[in-house]
């Protein structure tokens, strides 16, 4: 739930989702649900010459059991929240 809430904050930030087959795809990140499933818009592709037939797609739903990592920019980061939403988590289940 804690990763949830936080990718919910980043909607309409630019993100980098890679996926585990190595495509990395650059877009605003339009939504997000419980299973980690992105929805991106206005989206380009790291390497269009490997993948050219993703050049004219513009929107994209990527299933959150593909996903490797999402590449977020340094200053859409607040670690001191994530810190405190990851203690009281931690207190809760005690």
């Amino acid at each position: 739930m804690l990763f949830t809430s936080f990718f919910k904050t980043l909607v309409g930030q630019t993100v980098t989702v890679e996926m585990k087959n190595d495509l990395k795809i650059k877009g605003s990140l339009s939504s997000v649900d419980q299973y980690l499933n992105i929805k991106l818009e206005n989206i380009s592709v790291e390497e269009p010459e490997k993948y050219a037939h993703l050049v004219s797609v513009k929107n994209c739903f990527i299933r959150g059991s593909v996903i490797r990592y999402v590449h977020i920019p340094p200053e859409h980061v607040d670690t001191q929240m994530i810190q405190d939403a990851t203690r009281r988590e931690a207190t809760s289940e005690k």
